[in-house]
C-alpha cells in the first residue's frame, strides 16, 4: 500500500494524505498522484504569475454538494482568462473518483472534506495547461468559525475595478489571493478573524475576504450585495437564495451599505466550506445573536441537502 493510501496509521499526529488527482486538460486522463512528490513545475504559471482559476467545493455526506454551480462558475472563470474549457464530465468524473477514494481511505462514506479544483496556464516552456484537484480535511478554524462566528473588520479593498477596461477579467475566481491574504492578516492584528470589503468613498458592502456577505432582515428578507464590479457571485450564496425563496422568504441582490450591518436581524458570511459564520461583532460592536439564529442556519443547511 502506498505511502498516499496510510492516513494516519503511520503516526496520529499527522493529518490523513489529502487525495490528489492530475486531471490532463483537453479532456485527457485522470490519474491519482502521491501527495510526496511534486506535480507543479517552477515555471508554472500559478507559480510565477498566480495565472489561473480555482473551485472550492465542500464535500459532505460523501458527496460533492452544489457540483452544477461550481461547473458553471469554474468554465466561466477559465473562458474570462482565455483558458480552455475544463469539461463539465471530465471535471465530475474526476471529482467523484476523488471523493470516493477520499472516503474510502478515512473508513467513512460520510465523510466531510474540503475538494479544490485548479486550472493554471501551465508552464512557460511548453505554453500546456496544468490541472489538478485535491481533497482534503476541512481546516479546524473553519470548523470553530462554523461554530462558534466570527469577528470581523471592515476596510477598503486597496483597488478598484474598471469594467470600461477591457483586459480587466471580473467575475473570474483566480489563483491571485496575495492582496486577499495581506487583508487576513491584517485582520488578525485587529483582533478580528475576517474582513468585509466596503467601497471607501460610499460605504457600499462589497463581500468578504473569502465569502459572500448575507443580510438578514426583519419581515422574512434576505439580502446580499449584487454581484458585480468588486463583488464575486457566490454559489452557497446563490444556492440559499434559491431554497429560501421556495420557502417565502424574500430574497434580493441590491446594494447594501455599512450602517445596515449594524440594524440588521443578523448579517453572516457564507462560502462553500465555511458554510455560514455568523458575524458577532462588526469594527468592535458586538452583534446581538438574534432569536431566530437556529431557523437560518436551518434553512442555510437546508440549502446544501
Amino acid at each position: 500500500m502506498g505511502a498516499y493510501h496510510r492516513g494516519m496509521s503511520e503516526s496520529s499526529l499527522l493529518p490523513p494524505a489529502p487525495v490528489i488527482y492530475l486531471v490532463e486538460p483537453f479532456g485527457g486522463s485522470v490519474r491519482r498522484q502521491n501527495p510526496n512528490m511534486p506535480h507543479v513545475f517552477w515555471d508554472d504559471a500559478a507559480v510565477t504569475r498566480g495565472d489561473g482559476v480555482f473551485e472550492s467545493i465542500l464535500v459532505r455526506g460523501g458527496t460533492p454538494v452544489n457540483l452544477d454551480k461550481h461547473l458553471d462558475r469554474f468554465a466561466r472563470s477559465a473562458k474570462l482568462l482565455g483558458l480552455p474549457d475544463p469539461g463539465r464530465e471530465h471535471w465530475t468524473r474526476a471529482t467523484e473518483e476523488a471523493v470516493a477514494d477520499y472516503c474510502r481511505e478515512r473508513g467513512d462514506d460520510n465523510a466531510e472534506g474540503k475538494c479544490t479544483w485548479t486550472l493554471t496556464r501551465g508552464r512557460e516552456t511548453t505554453g500546456v495547461p496544468t490541472a489538478w484537484l485535491t481533497v482534503r480535511a476541512l481546516p479546524e478554524d473553519v470548523l470553530r468559525q462554523r461554530e462558534r462566528g466570527v469577528s470581523v473588520a471592515t476596510t477598503a479593498r486597496g483597488f478598484s475595478i474598471d469594467n470600461d477596461v477591457p483586459w480587466m477579467r471580473e467575475g473570474a475566481k483566480t489563483l491571485n489571493y496575495a492582496l486577499t491574504m495581506a487583508a487576513l492578516r491584517w485582520a488578525g492584528e485587529q483582533g478580528a478573524d475576517d474582513v468585509i470589503f466596503v467601497d471607501p468613498e460610499t460605504d457600499r458592502v462589497l463581500e468578504g475576504a473569502t465569502s459572500s456577505v448575507l443580510v438578514v432582515k426583519k419581515g422574512g428578507r434576505l439580502r446580499t450585495p449584487a454581484p458585480g464590479a468588486g463583488v464575486m457571485a457566490g454559489t452557497t450564496q446563490a444556492a440559499i437564495f434559491e431554497h429560501a425563496d421556495s420557502l417565502g422568504w424574500k430574497c434580493k441582490a441590491k446594494d447594501i451599505y455599512l450602517s445596515e450591518l449594524f440594524k440588521a436581524e443578523s448579517v453572516w458570511l457564507v462560502s462553500s466550506t465555511r458554510i455560514a459564520a455568523r458575524v458577532k461583532r462588526l469594527d468592535g460592536t458586538k452583534l446581538p445573536a438574534p432569536d431566530n439564529a437556529p431557523e437560518i442556519r436551518q434553512l442555510i443547511e437546508g440549502a446544501l441537502a
